[in-house]
């Protein structure tokens, strides 16, 4: 009876400790939100735990005011805009972007409940041949505006890609849109929560063909409006 009391007591010990780590370090987790402005209006994001060494790397940029003046210059209707190339800000017209980042890249970290739904936030990156490990650009990302799909198209996303897709992303992808081909390949590290149809106005401006830069500069600053 006494061993069989310690030994209720010691788990009792073992579990209330594992329960005060896991409160601890829930309450040591910092939710980051941020505030994208520009010309076009605010665009306001959340950045996920999930995926911490993108959101610690994009903080970091923020704070240093990194992407302070940096262009979206990358823009396509119904799939995204793109931003974070250090080489946009204060650029001629016909400068060539989209090679420039901060000196290193961030390992991938994918998490199968974070898809490319419209208003996903995600980072760019080289492509597979350069890139087979999918690692992130260290600072330019996107955000996508996507588009609505149908079961069908969804089924040959699968074909092409080789994912299975949930009822549940389905059903995203089928009534608030997105671009499901990128999934599992490009790092999702979070989402708009506010200002979506700012994305939308910037996804809507005439682009050059040659590129998909905006004929007229959007620029940007970031900074942490909460955490």
């Amino acid at each position: 009876m006494k061993k069989t009391f310690f030994s209720i007591f010691f788990i009792f010990i073992i579990s209330s400790l594992f329960s005060f780590n896991n409160l601890t370090k829930k309450l040591n987790e910092k939710e980051y939100k941020i505030l994208i402005n520009t010309s076009l209006g605010d665009i306001k994001l959340i950045l996920y735990n999930e995926t911490p060494q993108h959101r610690d790397n994009f903080v970091k940029l923020v704070n240093q005011k990194f992407f302070d003046g940096i262009l979206f210059h990358r823009v396509i209707k119904n799939f995204m805009i793109q931003g974070g190339d250090p080489d946009s800000k204060d650029c001629k017209p016909k400068t060539k972007l989209g090679d420039g980042g901060p000196g290193y890249n961030i390992p991938a970290e994918f998490v199968s409940k974070y898809i490319h739904k419209r208003g996903a936030l995600a980072a760019a990156r080289e492509s597979d041949d350069v890139n087979p490990k999918k690692e992130s650009s260290g600072s330019q990302f996107y955000i996508v505006q996507g588009k609505l799909f149908t079961d069908e198209e969804i089924d040959a996303v699968t074909k092409r890609t080789g994912k299975i897709f949930s009822k549940e992303e389905r059903d995203i992808y089928k009534t608030i849109g997105g671009v499901p081909h990128l999934d599992a390949n490009y790092t999702v590290f979070g989402e708009v929560y506010e200002g979506i149809e700012v994305v939308d106005k910037i996804a809507n401006v005439k682009t050059r063909k040659s590129d998909d830069r905006p004929e007229e500069d959007i620029k940007m600053t970031i900074k942490v409006i909460e955490q």
